[in-house]
């Protein structure tokens, strides 16, 4: 009777042992968090996405495109540290918003398999607030001013006739029989664009006109090497534009996001970090040369 408790009493010991080790196996946990809830329009705002997978689960990670109301300005590179319990994989983005409100970020899924997902976080985009201390002004009307008509000076067309026949005489009594023609030196537009890329890269310059003459020497190459008329199409044309080059869509996302990015610098007054500035010139640059690649081996 002893001995039959006694096997009784170990076979549940192990049993008990065995589904405390498989209830102890560590979870999947995931984690989204922000560097601040709160921005003004055109504000960075930075957002960490985490996953620790212990070392029985499969490796995967969340898959992000957009998200609604706000603008990508860069995607990190998914960041693997390995742990005691497993794997842990990070990688943050910094994105803005142009649009004021209350907006969600919603809870990402791991993968379509699992139920783990993250918290939504909510941001509030808002303007600068109104200083109350400064007088209010109102908007005026318009102001006509009279137009004087100038009086026609005559004698000023006949002394510019005039100096234009002498220096022709003397141009025709002067001139040499023979002539040296000097070659004009002609550059084409991509050595131009990298001549510009070059100067602005030592100078110092506000974000502002840096972005500015950034895109204007994009847009100026494809004007001269591809004939598309850059320079009068807004940038949400210009982007369409460019897939009919058949870009490398790594390349054409990133080059898209640096010309938005032109334009929320230049009409917002967003203020990006220098390692964006050249980041920002290394994608311009960059693009250049693939499309200067692509021509030459056509």
């Amino acid at each position: 009777m002893d001995l039959q408790f006694a096997y009784r009493a170990t076979v549940v010991s192990f049993l008990c042992f065995c589904s405390v080790v498989c209830f102890s196996q560590p979870a999947v946990q995931v984690k989204a968090s922000v560097d601040r809830n709160t921005i003004l329009i055109g504000e960075r705002i930075k957002l960490l996405l985490e996953a620790n997978i212990p070392e029985t689960q499969p490796i995967r990670f969340f898959s992000i495109d957009t998200i609604d109301h706000f603008e990508f300005i860069d995607k990190g590179k998914i960041d693997t540290i390995n742990t005691s319990s497993g794997t842990r994989l990070l990688q943050q983005f910094i994105f803005t918003s142009f649009d004021s409100g209350r907006w969600v970020i919603p809870s990402y899924v791991l993968d379509e398999a699992s139920h783990i997902q993250t918290d939504s976080i909510v941001i509030d985009v808002g303007f600068t607030p109104f200083d109350t201390s400064k007088p209010y002004n109102d908007i005026k009307d318009i102001i006509e001013v009279e137009v004087k008509e100038k009086k026609k000076d005559y004698w000023y067309y006949i002394a510019a006739a005039g100096t234009v026949l002498v220096l022709v005489l003397i141009y025709f009594i002067t001139r040499k029989k023979k002539s040296k023609v000097v070659a004009a030196t002609i550059i084409s537009p991509y050595e131009e664009a990298m001549k510009q890329l070059e100067q602005i890269r030592k100078q110092e310059l506000s974000a502002k006109e840096y972005y500015t003459r950034l895109t204007d020497i994009f847009r100026s190459y494809l004007a001269g090497r591809k004939n598309i008329s850059s320079l009068q199409k807004t940038t949400d044309e210009l982007v369409i534009q460019l897939k009919s080059l058949k870009m490398d869509d790594n390349h054409y996302s990133q080059l898209a996001q640096v010309l938005r990015l032109g334009d929320f610098v230049k009409f917002a007054k967003y203020q990006p970090a220098s390692d964006d500035n050249k980041l920002s010139y290394d994608i311009i640059k960059n693009a250049v040369q693939a499309i200067e690649n692509m021509m030459n081996a056509e």
